[in-house]
């Protein structure tokens, strides 16, 4: 059996796909890799194609994670019969994919795995901010990716 993860944001060239490259790496690390299919995307399509963002590789390459790959999508209706688990990054794009999902999809915010993090609790947009914002996504993410990971762990086992 193969469990599928989507991690969304606005436009999936800063956080999701941030969050996709560490929950990659921590399911590895696990022994889940090859149990777990991790994918990214936008709720928005304007940035569709696009590399992600120059500062969140950057910050990746610099704690030794490699996102060079990735091309921003844009999530639709038709992707939820795709995933087991969908993950937004904050509460308007948990709000809009509610809007989309048919009834019993799984859909919850990415923070809410991370023990430490408030209930409600978001991982902010630094796309119009400097580096540092950066910096503390790629934080947020990796504590959260942890919580992810036992998660998708305890499911398929």
């Amino acid at each position: 059996m193969t469990y599928r993860v989507c991690l969304v944001c606005m436009g999936n060239i800063c956080r999701s796909p941030m969050a996709e490259v560490v929950l990659r790496r921590t399911l590895e690390n696990r022994g889940l890799g090859g149990s777990v299919v991790v994918d990214s995307a936008g709720t928005g399509g304007w940035h569709a194609g696009d590399p992600m963002d120059e500062r969140a590789l950057e910050i990746l390459a610099r704690h030794g994670y490699d996102g060079s790959a990735h091309r921003a999508r844009q999530f639709t209706e038709g992707w939820f019969d795709r995933y087991d688990l969908v993950l937004a990054m904050d509460r308007d794009n948990l709000s809009n994919l509610r809007r989309l999902s048919p009834a019993g999809a799984r859909v919850r915010l990415f923070r809410s795995f991370d023990p430490a993090s408030p209930e409600r609790a978001e991982v902010p947009d630094p796309y119009y901010g400097g580096r540092e914002g950066f910096e503390e996504v790629l934080g947020l993410v990796e504590a959260a990716a942890e919580g992810v990971a036992k998660h998708v762990a305890d499911e398929i086992h």
